[in-house]
């Protein structure tokens, strides 16, 4: 069929009439029928595109969203369309790529702003996605998402108040949809209004409308809402159907490969028969003229107290810290895919770390981080599978290996819900969770019993009880004198870039709330706590 002809034209008119009378299943029909016969156009692609991601074949729609964008770059509905389909591949970054080049065609559209929000949350930009949020409203003030957007942030600042606000002008202008009034329960939860958000989550899980990321984080959220009312039991069986929901979105992806325990078993399976000399040596220090006065890595296990260091020590006027950004992503891939890959680190030329290293720092000059005449503090819990690599680049770098009750850590890992990620795939389950911990505990004790590294070891629970003592112990090791700026972490907490699970207990201030709390669990612990016996002996708890 001529791409000019009367057939094409007319096709086109039925296809957008129906697109513009809201009847997207015919519309998808006809577009169908006449790519079928020939006729390639961006709105035909896009409606059919659309079909296929409902059908759950997003890779299939975005094939066709990309051969849109290609026929007419300028298609401002396809650049959204494809940008919108990356988001749900889980590719926030290429997402970005698409919404900048829609705002590049047309910087006003309010729409686009919010999208490009969203795909900035996602890569943990926090301060780029506030703004672009912000932006949206600028252009249109019933930007309804953007809302949900600053609402997400204000909540995960623990500024509920603000949160509680914006949910309620989303929910003004978008009638009780599940993502508002999840939003609005979490404001709720936080204010400590737990009847009132007990009753919106239980309505918002009797909604047909619910996708199933929604269902899974609306039981993840009831939990919390049982937990502080005291109601274990229930809080638990809500955690676990959370979780159970979650496994099956993620186990396409994390549950079908070798996962994040196969991996860290098989380098402790290295570290057992290597032979501790080829790790003992001390390699060449590192001698890039990187400006940072000193080097300083926070490790441990996710939910140990981590952030809570990293910003105390930010507070320091002679300190720059980053947190959690994947700067050793290129030696891993290089040194550390498979455990024989360990031994040509170990033997690693020094022109070879000092590439490693040189990629490290531009990563870190990326991310903003000005570390010149500082204390560079770089806090990721997950840095600790990779220190062999720490041990190799950086030998003179201090760590600070944050800890907390094993039987705590296990637990709250079980409860929360994080940015899904092979390691994260193994704490959806109770059981998962705690043979991860010994397995990365184990790997840290054997190379720092093999390898000449500076480790100051900080039990979560000193440091709440004893904040100053602590502090200045820390301070001391690191070799910086105290300063009361480092006290005011609960003002920085609620300006964070990165908003973790920890961020809104953190703007509360020190509080001794979250110890013990497997006490409260401990019939649903029994199955792992001998398991875990020998980490809660080795760092000093009573059994």
């Amino acid at each position: 069929m001529a791409r000019d002809s009367a057939a094409h034209r007319a096709a086109l008119q039925d296809i957008s009439e129906a697109a513009r009378s809201g009847k997207y299943d015919e519309a998808a029909q006809l577009s169908e029928a006449a790519l079928a016969a020939g006729l390639e156009h961006p709105l035909a692609l896009n409606l059919v595109a659309l079909k296929l991601e409902r059908q759950g074949k997003v890779a299939e729609a975005e094939k066709l969203l990309r051969r849109a964008v290609d026929i007419d770059p300028s298609d401002q509905g396809a650049r959204n369309a494809l940008g919108l389909c990356l988001m749900r591949l889980e590719r926030p970054a290429d997402a970005i790529v698409q919404f900048d080049a829609l705002l590049a065609l047309n910087a006003s559209l309010p729409f686009a702003h919010t999208n490009l929000g969203e795909a900035f949350f996602a890569l943990g930009l926090i301060a780029h996605s506030e703004a672009s949020y912000r932006r949206a409203l600028e252009l249109d003030p019933n930007q309804a998402v953007a809302m949900l957007g600053l609402a997400r942030l204000a909540n995960g600042r623990g500024i509920y108040g603000e949160a509680r606000s914006w949910s309620e002008r989303a929910l003004a202008l978008l009638g009780d949809v599940p993502g508002a009034a999840l939003s609005l329960a979490r404001a709720e939860l936080g204010e400590g209004n737990l009847v009132t958000a007990e009753a919106r989550v239980r309505r918002v899980l009797s909604d047909a409308r619910l996708e199933p990321l929604e269902r899974a984080l609306a039981n993840g959220l009831l939990g919390d809402v049982l937990d502080a009312k005291d109601y274990t039991d229930e809080a638990f069986a809500a955690y676990s159907v959370c979780n159970r929901e979650l496994q099956g979105l993620h186990a396409g992806r994390f549950g079908a490969q070798e996962g994040a325990l196969d991996f860290v078993r098989s380098i402790n399976r290295y570290f057992e028969r290597v032979r501790p000399a080829i790790w003992q040596s001390n390699p060449p220090p590192d001698t890039r003229c990187t400006g940072a006065a000193a080097h300083v890595f926070v490790l441990g296990f996710p939910r140990s107290g981590t952030t809570l260091l990293e910003i105390v020590l930010e507070g320091h006027p002679r300190v720059a810290s980053l947190e959690e950004n994947e700067s050793l992503t290129e030696a891993v891939n290089e040194f550390m895919r498979r455990p024989a890959d360990l031994e040509r680190l170990a033997a690693a030329p020094a022109a070879t770390l000092e590439r490693m290293r040189a990629i490290y720092w531009r990563h870190v000059g990326a991310a903003g981080i000005d570390v010149r005449g500082k204390m560079f503090v770089d806090k990721n819990p997950f840095n600790s599978l990779k220190l062999p690599l720490i041990a190799r680049l950086f030998p003179d770098a201090k760590i600070i290996f944050a800890c907390r009750d094993p039987r705590d850590v296990v637990l709250s890992c079980f409860r929360h819900r994080f940015q899904m990620s092979s390691p994260i795939y193994e704490l959806l389950t109770l059981d998962g969770a705690a043979e991860y911990y010994v397995a990365v505990m184990e790997l840290i004790l054997r190379l720092s019993n093999m390898a000449p590294l500076q480790v100051c070891l900080v039990r979560h629970e000193d440091v709440v009880r004893e904040f100053a003592r602590e502090m200045k112990r820390i301070c001391a090791f690191l070799g910086l004198e105290w300063d009361p700026a480092m006290g005011d972490f609960a003002l920085r907490a609620k300006t964070r870039e990165l908003l973790t699970p920890s961020a809104a207990q953190l703007a509360k201030g020190l509080n001794t709330e979250g110890l013990g709390q497997w006490l409260r669990y401990r019939s649903h612990m029994t199955p792992v706590l001998s398991l875990l016996k020998p980490w809660i002996e080795r760092f000093y708890y009573d059994p």
